[in-house]
């Protein structure tokens, strides 16, 4: 009998071993200074993030949910507003919305369960898009502000989860009026705790800036209310070290997801790449046979493979948010795809026997069933 292999669904220990001089040597230099917040150490981040995106101005914050709340504050969103968004993201978006006192209007997804472009409707008091890069690549976004332009919305990018990708050779970051990203540990330009940043033109963040920082622009000058949402430096040098290596480690993860689609494909359903935009598969997610999702889980977890589901239940479902539903809330795809779908083990150390390992499990699993 074959011994089963561990093989956890994430290894972030891999990460900082191949940062590990630079990132040490880095957080002595920031505590030998006792340079914690604020200062030239987050002026060098942000321009960091400039330089890579391309985008023209960048506030770091301190985590991704406070970028997504910051950005729909800069751009006026308020009580009696309208977002139009995706129901099938992390909470994050959804809760964003809410917490600024808009409300969300959700779209369904399409067949890379990105938000669908057909289905954006004139709302009753629409004020901004927010859209979601889900599991690293972005929907057609000159669709998206083409509708904007007609309707003089705001286009906000919740790009956490695509960090390094691309869009019709543009770098995420510098094409819709501000993006937001995420630096959690888990993402694919991850921190060692909360981060977060939000690129766009230098007056929406000076904007940003001012919320972030407790809505002021000089100190004891507050102008608005804000947040305290600024950036620790420790995080901003752990992350200017590994942003070194990011786009080695996404071609590594693209290598390995490229198996996967190459050897699943007549098994599951495997992710469809967009003509549009680099995939950066921050997750590598299939799409089961209808029904057998929880069961591939549980035959996969008892071989020592882990696996996750991005994400199990539409934000308009859960309690916290199903009173945002309506009558015109009709989301089948969205709901049907929650059911069904499952995240492979994708970071950029698997070793290729684990893969295989992974893979011939899935294939027994149908064989079996």
């Amino acid at each position: 009998m074959t011994e089963n292999k561990k093989i956890p669904f994430t290894d972030l220990h891999s990460q900082y071993l191949e940062c590990k001089e630079g990132i040490d040597s880095a957080i002595a230099d920031v505590i030998a200074r006792s340079d914690f917040i604020t200062g030239p150490t987050v002026d060098r981040f942000e321009q960091a993030i400039c330089a890579y995106t391309g985008a023209d101005d960048c506030a770091s914050i301190g985590s991704g949910t406070n970028a997504l709340v910051c950005a729909l504050r800069a751009c006026g969103v308020g009580p009696g507003d309208q977002v139009y968004t995706v129901s099938h993201t992390f909470v994050s978006t959804t809760e964003a919305i809410v917490n600024v006192g808009a409300t969300p209007v959700f779209i369904d997804i399409d067949e890379y369960y990105l938000m669908d472009t057909d289905q954006i409707k004139l709302a009753t008091n629409p004020k901004a898009i927010l859209f979601v890069d889900l599991y690293g690549q972005t929907p057609d976004i000159d669709k998206i502000k083409k509708f904007a332009k007609e309707y003089d919305l705001y286009v906000i990018e919740d790009a956490a989860q695509s960090f390094g990708s691309s869009y019709r050779g543009k770098k995420v970051g510098s094409i819709a009026d501000l993006t937001c990203f995420s630096f959690n540990p888990v993402k694919n330009l991850g921190a060692m705790g909360d981060a977060g940043a939000v690129t766009g033109s230098k007056d929406l963040i000076d904007k940003v800036r001012m919320y972030r920082d407790h809505g002021r622009t000089k100190k004891y000058e507050y102008d608005v209310v804000g947040y305290n949402s600024r950036i620790d430096n420790l995080q901003a040098v752990i992350l200017l070290e590994k942003l070194k290596k990011l786009d080695s480690w996404l071609e590594q993860k693209s290598m390995i997801c490229r198996r996967y689609s190459d050897e699943l494909k007549d098994v599951v359903k495997i992710p469809k790449e967009t003509e549009w935009s680099k995939h950066t598969y921050y997750v590598y997610v299939i799409e089961t046979p209808a029904g057998t999702r929880d069961a591939l889980q549980k035959y996969l977890n008892d071989k020592g493979i882990g696996t996750n589901v991005h994400y199990k239940f539409p934000t308009h479902k859960t309690n916290a948010f199903k009173s945002f539903v309506s009558a015109h809330t009709k989301v089948p795809r969205t709901e049907y795809v929650c059911d069904n779908i499952l995240s492979l083990p994708c970071y950029h150390t698997l070793k290729t026997d684990e893969q295989g390992y992974i893979i011939q499990s899935i294939k027994d699993f149908y064989n079996e069933n």
